[in-house]
């Protein structure tokens, strides 16, 4: 891509994904020391509370690596990492749980995940040839072209803005599932629980912030390529 003054606007957005990333390793790191009270492992705390919520749908596995917990509502599976499937932490039980808490927006036709879902398809399309497309354009100074990159990209923009809610509304779940089915018995607990979550929330709002720069940044090239070419 181009090395131009434009690339400014993306250093806030890359020192906030650096904050956001730092803080959920740290976060997560500090209560997964934390053990929980009622000695429920990741997995065992996501059953409960999806059966307490009335969800016996949802099948659980383990899958490797470290924060690379998931739900795919398309085959209804809730995947736990290493550190979450088997650990009775404070960490595990609220990664659980927000994951949960996805499982729990499919069964109730909670609306942003149903457009999320639905665009995912489309977005993976845009991502790929987005940057390409544009740069061609730029350098072939075809507008077609770029604008196609533009709103390309821009579907990478939706899906980052459609994603904070979701990811914020399955944490309140969470934290409210965990306190109602009593895998979490102490306000310390709920206080880790809810570090855990905040700090993973950081991580989308960064790479919100980080989509919408980067196509302020499109936008600016484009009009600079416009005024050369005048």
């Amino acid at each position: 891509m181009y090395l131009d003054s434009t690339m400014l606007l993306l250093i806030p957005g890359l020192l906030l994904a650096l904050f956001a990333q730092s803080r959920v390793k740290a976060t997560y790191a500090k209560y997964a020391r934390v053990p929980i009270a009622s000695r429920l492992t990741g997995a065992e705390a996501a059953r409960r509370i999806l059966r307490d919520s009335g969800n016996d749908v949802v099948q659980i596995q383990p899958v490797q690596g470290q924060l690379t917990d998931h739900y795919d509502p398309k085959s209804e599976v809730l995947r736990l990492s290493e550190g979450v499937y088997d650990t009775a932490s404070v960490s595990a039980v609220g990664i659980a749980a927000h994951e949960a808490g996805h499982a729990m927006q499919k069964r109730d036709d909670y609306a942003p995940l149903g457009l999320r879902t639905l665009v995912v398809p489309t977005v993976r399309i845009g991502s790929t040839l987005s940057m390409p497309i544009f740069i061609i354009g730029l350098l072939m100074s075809f507008r077609p072209l770029i604008y196609a990159g533009i709103v390309l990209f821009s579907l990478t923009v939706v899906f980052s803005l459609i994603t904070l809610p979701v990811e914020f509304n399955a944490s309140k779940r969470a934290v409210a599932m965990l306190r109602n089915s009593g895998v979490v018995t102490t306000a310390e607990e709920e206080k880790g629980v809810r570090a855990v979550l905040n700090a993973a929330a950081w991580t989308y709002v960064a790479a919100a912030v980080g989509a919408v720069l980067q196509l302020l940044r499109l936008v600016l090239l484009a009009r600079g390529g416009s005024r050369r070419n005048d």
